[in-house]
């Protein structure tokens, strides 16, 4: 059964992968982003000087890359990506023939060679719910001791998001309910304290910006303004994302975690 529902997911992400590619590349929310992780990433500079090795599964198109690229990295590092989905790894290679990306399963993944010295994974443990937990053990495994795990899903602290979020991957054709869930916040944390991390921060990103930018493929009803729009939501947004009310009210969550 566990064997059906991976296939299950792959095949559903080919079916989508070149709308979510084409959706990626929209103005609003490439301005979201960089808000989002610019604001994330201020006074981090310890990461860029102990981070030399990345590793990004689920990687898509290579987000992760991209994100410590502009925001993060004042070097050089190496990077390894891989999907699932060989359509999406496809287009990564030929977006970005110079990286290294790999069509391998994350459900399956065995750690080898050296270790790595950041694992970046951007909206993919909703994709593997039912293995979540099982999921952040192989991939700590590749993980040297102090090592970070950065960390950007769907998440929900009540009753409301909950509800919004259980709608949403019942109706929305760009999602897989019978595969893909949103996490209760405490439960997510919760799998990676089992596995020895502490926290060292996080943001709950998922406000209004994100629910009306970040998600253009899922929601184009919602993608409405320019940059004036986007920046005036995110300016909402920051006034409250690390507070008790945004961790109430937040779609998504943006964790650091540093192993043990």
């Amino acid at each position: 059964m566990e064997e059906d529902l991976v296939e299950r997911q792959r095949r559903h992400f080919d079916g989508i992968a070149a709308h979510y590619a084409k959706s990626r590349r929209d103005p609003n929310h490439l301005l979201l982003k960089d808000l989002i992780w610019s604001s994330f990433f201020a006074g981090k500079d310890f990461i860029p000087r102990e981070c030399g090795r990345v590793l990004e599964p689920m990687c898509g198109l290579g987000e992760g890359h991209d994100i410590l690229r502009r925001h993060l990295y004042r070097r050089d590092f190496s990077y390894l990506g891989f999907d699932y989905s060989l359509p999406m790894v496809e287009a990564a290679r030929a977006c970005r023939p110079e990286l290294d990306f790999e069509h391998q399963d994350v459900s399956t993944f065995a750690a080898g060679g050296d270790p790595w010295d950041l694992v970046v994974l951007i909206g993919g443990l909703h994709h593997v719910y039912a293995r979540c937990e099982a999921v952040i053990e192989r991939l700590s495994a590749a993980l040297r001791p102090g090592g970070y795990f950065l960390s950007f899903e769907p998440t929900h602290a009540c009753w409301l998001t909950r509800k919004v979020w259980e709608r949403i991957y019942a109706r929305n054709a760009l999602f897989d309910p019978a595969t893909e869930q949103g996490f209760e916040l405490d439960d997510l944390d919760g799998m990676f304290r089992r596995q020895g991390y502490r926290k060292v921060d996080q943001a709950y990103a998922g406000l209004a910006a994100y629910v009306l930018y970040y998600n253009p493929d899922a929601f184009p009803g919602l993608n409405l303004g320019g940059e004036r729009a986007v920046r005036a939501a995110f300016w909402f947004d920051r006034l409250i994302w690390r507070r008790a009310l945004g961790r109430k009210l937040a779609f998504a969550t943006i964790t650091l975690w540093q192993k043990g």
